[in-house]
């Protein structure tokens, strides 16, 4: 079973991509990149996804509603907001939605079906959406996201560094296991910085399908439905 996480840019920019897949029962990386097309995006997908596999996009590509905020944002505000992990609101009336429905639609062409539930361990094509700062905040046992997009560079580069170091540190002891030892080191320009957040975040957006597809229902949130969108979050670890 193959796992994918997709940090989508809401615009031209390049989105993160990351593959694992499951091999003697821990996970290990297949693939971890940037593309800028949506073209780009679904031929890596192809290419390292062809058969069952579950894909995790950071994105809203379930949008119902014409104004406001969805159901899902709302929810991460309630739980998270403490955390400042709150979403973005997503509407229909916003510049970046016809992007990131297009690739939800695009992925349940493939085969990708939304998957707000899930019986565990079956092996289909399921996608989901996911955002890392909740997962994060769960995952690693963070009083507060790690601030790692925004600011001075010397700001970010601390930020940055503290997630390499959990994922390298914390993943691995976490069912189920990420095999990683190594991760590319941070760099000292703003572009390099930027490159490697959005394959750091897309990195946690597969990991979170992963633990999904593992444990359910068990052990993670759900927060919305099919309907009114929703948001995947793995329990307090």
């Amino acid at each position: 079973m193959r796992c994918l996480g997709i940090d989508l840019a809401w615009s031209a920019n390049p989105s993160g991509l990351c593959c694992l897949e499951f091999v003697n029962q821990e996970l290990v990386v297949c693939d971890l990149r940037r593309e800028t097309t949506i073209a780009d995006i679904f031929d890596w997908l192809d290419r390292y996804c062809p058969t069952d596999g579950i894909v995790a996009v950071d994105a809203p590509t379930l949008i119902p509603n014409q104004t406001g905020s969805r159901v899902p944002d709302r929810l991460t505000h309630k739980y998270f907001g403490k955390y400042h992990a709150g979403a973005y609101p997503a509407n229909l009336g916003l510049a970046f939605v016809d992007r990131t429905l297009e690739v939800g639609l695009s992925l349940e062409a493939c085969g990708f079906e939304h998957a707000p539930t899930i019986k565990a361990q079956v092996p289909g094509r399921y996608q989901i959406e996911v955002f890392p700062h909740p997962a994060m905040v769960h995952l690693f046992g963070l009083n507060q996201i790690l601030k790692y997009k925004k600011g001075a560079i010397a700001d970010r580069k601390l930020g940055l560094a503290k997630l390499r170091q959990l994922i390298l540190e914390k993943l691995p002891h976490i069912e189920p296991r990420l095999n990683i030892t190594t991760l590319p080191e941070i760099p000292t320009k703003g572009t390099d910085l930027k490159a490697l957040e959005d394959q750091l975040d897309s990195l946690i957006c597969a990991y979170v399908a992963a633990y999904w597809w593992y444990w359910g229902t068990e052990k993670n949130l759900v927060l919305g439905d099919r309907e009114s969108g929703y948001i995947v979050v793995p329990t307090a670890i």
